[in-house]
């Protein structure tokens, strides 16, 4: 599938039209747009459709794997030095050194081990960035995430543990779940561990979100349309 002007430039309205829906959403919650982040999650996208998300003015976005990340974004750094890249996948504690290096926010930290390899990548490559605890809300087996009633203990030691501390929570809510109780348990959960930020909100939810406190959403195929191939 190849692009036409058109679409290309369905993305840039796109951005507009979810950017006017968040500060409506944040205006409902008592918050202005600039306190809410728009992450566009751009993993397995197009080099045309990242490129037109660029020029529309996007500069934060997420990825899920780091290879792919390294291919697609070490070299626009040079271009773009107002770039914010958010690792939002799971992070193995074999690749801290190649994600420390490449990304501004690592949102998925959830065990001991892996924030031992950080810090380790972060003593190495004299990078420190931000990081944020994944919390299991919905208590899935099959997902990653601390589970809510260990947040507090958790987020302790890993102010303990790093440098810089935790700035936030992300979660990721069961499908069948409404998102709504999850987006609440976060936000509770973030006041009882005294951190600021909460990632919270995907393409479906992401102005539900915004209403209920996200200071980012992680926003993909709402941004840049069905995925092709």
């Amino acid at each position: 599938m190849t692009h036409t002007p058109a679409d290309t430039h369905t993305i840039s309205m796109r951005r507009a039209a979810i950017l006017e829906e968040l500060a409506g959403a944040a205006k409902a919650g008592g918050r202005s747009l600039a306190d809410v982040t728009l992450v566009a999650v751009s993993k397995m996208q197009s080099e045309a459709r990242i490129e037109e998300a660029l020029a529309s003015g996007q500069r934060v976005f997420g990825e899920n794997r780091v290879q792919e990340a390294m291919t697609r974004w070490s070299a626009r750094r040079a271009s773009y030095p107002d770039l914010e890249l958010r690792l939002v996948g799971p992070l193995q504690t074999n690749k801290a050194d190649e994600a420390v290096a490449l990304f501004d926010v690592i949102e998925t930290l959830d065990r001991e081990k892996l924030a031992r390899a950080i810090l380790k990548a972060m003593e190495k490559t004299g990078r420190t960035p931000r990081l944020y605890v994944q919390v299991n809300t919905g208590e899935e087996p099959q997902k990653a995430g601390i589970a809510p009633k260990d947040v507090p203990a958790f987020v302790a030691e890993m102010r303990a543990l790093m440098p810089q501390g935790i700035e936030g929570l992300m979660c990721i809510p069961p499908v069948e779940e409404p998102a709504s109780l999850h987006f609440a348990l976060l936000a509770k959960l973030a006041g009882a561990a005294g951190v600021e930020k909460l990632s919270m909100g995907m393409s479906a939810d992401y102005a539900l979100a915004a209403r209920l406190g996200a200071t980012s959403v992680r926003v993909g195929s709402a941004l840049f349309g069905e995925r092709e191939g």
